[in-house]
């Protein structure tokens, strides 16, 4: 463990407590898609609700849709915060806890069966995201270079 901790910064525990942060919105999406699901009576393994399903499917596929599009960019967050984070510590998981406060208000917003209410302030997730393709830029060139 002593080698890990001579590798990272000790700012990265705030890229992994950042990280953990979003693991939990996450959750809490889910539950929301959960709780859409047997309010608006959509049965597993229905992904998206069609008008032969419920009534209120558009209410039902916004909810789904915004935690769907959060697990679609999971991955490509969580490995900028990850490598970004090594050489950027503290910008990052600024960043990163910037895009998860923006995440949930592109999800709230996406939930009220209007999607483009998802951009009000959701929209600057997308801000956090560069700034985190910024950082991992950063420490590729820093790595190139060393």
């Amino acid at each position: 463990m002593a080698e890990v901790e001579l590798l990272l910064p000790k700012e990265y525990g705030y890229v992994v407590l950042v990280l953990v942060l979003y693991g939990c919105v996450n959750v809490w999406m889910a539950i929301q898609v959960g709780k859409a699901r047997r309010k608006y009576k959509v049965m597993y393994p229905i992904m998206y609700a069609t008008a032969a399903d419920t009534k209120d499917h558009n209410l039902f596929n916004c909810v789904q849709r915004g935690h769907q599009n959060s697990l679609e960019m999971m991955p490509v967050f969580f490995l900028l915060m990850v490598l970004g984070g090594i050489r950027h510590p503290l910008v990052s998981a600024s960043l990163g806890l910037f895009y998860t406060v923006t995440r949930i208000f592109y999800f709230k917003g996406y939930s009220t069966g209007e999607p483009k209410n998802r951009l009000s302030i959701g929209k600057f997730n997308f801000l956090a995201m560069l700034g985190l393709m910024i950082c991992t830029i950063s420490f590729g060139v820093h790595l190139l270079r060393a």
